[in-house]
């Protein structure tokens, strides 16, 4: 009974940290993370399933991928909705992840948060031996957690580089064209790339 009391308010501490973790400790411990699959001896497939499982919870691609949809996104039917979130969250992902590898042994700085109505926005610089970028991430609370709605690097917001994307492809082709040229990227089996 002692250690089944003891196992409870163990757990119970560790819910309360998770619970006071602020914006900026919920990135930082993310990020330092992937820092450390990133300069893992890994192969590099299994450095991004292990980034792909780390930042499903802290990616929200489905805020993201409505974002980048703007007002087309009333436009998608139910289904292709669905679809849409699904390959857009490999898309993001995979651009991301993709970004995170190509820095040569990147470290990350932690400039500070600010505080949002109902979000917060956490400023942080990627450091390489060669150089340094300023990435800013709109975070929203879920639970005991924080998940990013936008990302900007060097004020480039990846959500709108996706939305300027999608716009001049649904101005060219239907939704279903643009669907389909997804999942053939994105899809199972997909080749991937990082754009549309």
């Amino acid at each position: 009974m002692r250690h089944v009391l003891l196992g409870c308010v163990i757990a119970l501490s560790l819910i309360g940290t998770a619970w006071a973790a602020s914006p900026l400790d919920y990135t930082r411990a993310t990020l330092e993370e992937a820092r450390k699959i990133v300069d893992s001896e890994r192969p590099h497939n299994d450095k991004l399933t292990a980034l792909y499982a780390l930042l499903k919870n802290f990616l929200d691609t489905d805020a993201m991928g409505k974002a980048a949809l703007d007002k087309r996104w009333a436009s998608f039917s139910p289904a292709q909705q669905t679809e849409f979130l699904t390959l857009f969250r490999e898309l993001f992902q995979r651009t991301y992840v993709q970004k995170l590898l190509l820095f040569e042994k990147p470290d990350f700085a932690y400039v500070g948060e600010e505080r949002l109505e109902g979000a917060a926005r956490v400023d942080t610089k990627i450091v390489t031996p060669r150089d340094e970028f300023a990435v800013t991430y709109q975070l929203r609370p879920q639970g005991d957690h924080w998940l990013a709605t936008d990302i900007k690097i060097e004020d480039l917001s990846l959500t709108m580089n996706f939305r300027r994307q999608l716009e001049r492809l649904l101005s060219k082709s239907s939704t279903e064209e643009v669907l389909g040229r997804m999942r053939r990227k994105y899809g199972a089996g997909g080749g991937g790339e990082d754009d549309l």
